[in-house]
């Protein structure tokens, strides 16, 4: 980890350390205490493997999605993979900052760069589908649950399914007008690449071209005979997501409180969507402040305090020890190829 990347590690976690002593400034009391001395340990020691389940779930979307591009990239690989990913996600601004990574490392396993990089932002958009159709039913099938959470967040819901809408079909269109793209892509390089030699800059403009044409026979081969992954992945999203959105209530169980799983899964909603806004690096902070006003109109305000921070252990500083060990098994990959 270079300079720069320890530098946005340490003010990630400044953000996250700082909203959460706030909170448990705020929150923790006499009552605090009794819930503590009722803690049970399994059920925290549950919603940590539920969500390495989920990460579990992401490395196979990765392996099925690969594979029905022809490639082999194996389970071991691809969990290291979406580890190594966590670490970035938590000091870039937003969670969804680990894509480089992901498309490196399946590079490295012999997946072109094209194909790579329609990978990865084939997860993206399954991730917003899934997370775009997961509000609609909460909304118009849970409409009362949902007005708890009050007009504001209603609204941001909105222009998600704006936004998620808008992506997808740029997505759509960019298959059958992969020209759009490389003219989009020229002209945003152009901006960097003005002071460079003719012969640079031709060069460079080729490559563009050869990994766009890449990325768009990667997206037709998804749409015709790579349909499996689109589905496998779509499966593995959703077992994601799900995953991720239960451990709150496992927390709540190991504080002996009642799971609200149907409330639960309406913030989780929420805040995931939230998170993906570059705000702060690994949106520390606003994780913990959007959590804290969510959960706050369901859960006792004496164990919110606590409650958040079991939760950003497992989420967030969990990832973020998971995310070094991974790196460090790259980097002396890395550095085994190159002796």
């Amino acid at each position: 980890m270079d300079k720069n990347q320890k530098k946005w590690l340490w003010i990630s976690l400044g953000f996250s350390a700082v909203v959460l002593v706030a909170v448990l400034y705020f929150t923790v009391d006499a009552e605090t205490i009794t819930y503590l001395k009722r803690l049970n340990v399994i059920y925290l020691v549950l919603a940590l493997c539920t969500h390495i389940v989920a990460l579990m779930f992401w490395a196979l979307r990765i392996k099925f999605m690969s594979r029905s591009l022809g490639y082999r990239v194996g389970f071991l690989y691809s969990l290291n993979l979406v580890s190594a990913n966590m670490l970035v996600a938590a000091i870039t601004p937003s969670q969804a900052g680990g894509e480089p990574v992901r498309i490196h490392e399946l590079y490295k396993a012999g997946v072109k760069i094209g194909d790579a990089t329609a990978i990865v932002l084939t997860e993206r958009i399954l991730d917003g589908i899934v997370l775009g159709v997961g509000g609609a039913f909460f909304m118009f099938f849970l409409g009362s649950e949902w007005r708890r959470i009050g007009s504001t967040y209603s609204y941001f819901m909105y222009i998600s399914w704006i936004v998620i809408t808008i992506f997808v079909v740029l997505f759509i269109y960019s298959v059958k007008k992969p020209d759009l793209l490389k003219r989009i892509i020229h002209s945003v390089s152009g901006r960097f690449t003005q002071k460079w030699e003719s012969r640079k800059i031709e060069h460079f403009a080729y490559s563009i071209d050869k990994e766009v044409d890449n990325f768009h026979k990667t997206l037709t081969d998804f749409m015709s005979h790579g349909k499996a992954g689109l589905i496998s992945g779509g499966l593995f999203t959703a077992l994601f997501w799900f995953c991720e959105f239960i451990i709150v209530s496992m927390l709540l169980l190991g504080l002996g409180q009642p799971p609200i799983f149907v409330e639960s899964l309406i913030a989780q909603l929420v805040i995931a969507l939230i998170m993906m806004i570059p705000l702060t690096p690994g949106g520390s902070g606003i994780a913990e402040v959007v959590f804290t006003s969510l959960y706050g109109l369901f859960v006792n305000s004496s164990i919110l305090g606590i409650l958040v921070v079991l939760w950003r252990s497992i989420l967030y500083y969990f990832n973020i020890l998971l995310g070094l060990i991974s790196s460090l098994i790259i980097v002396r990959r890395e550095a085994s190829e190159a002796g």
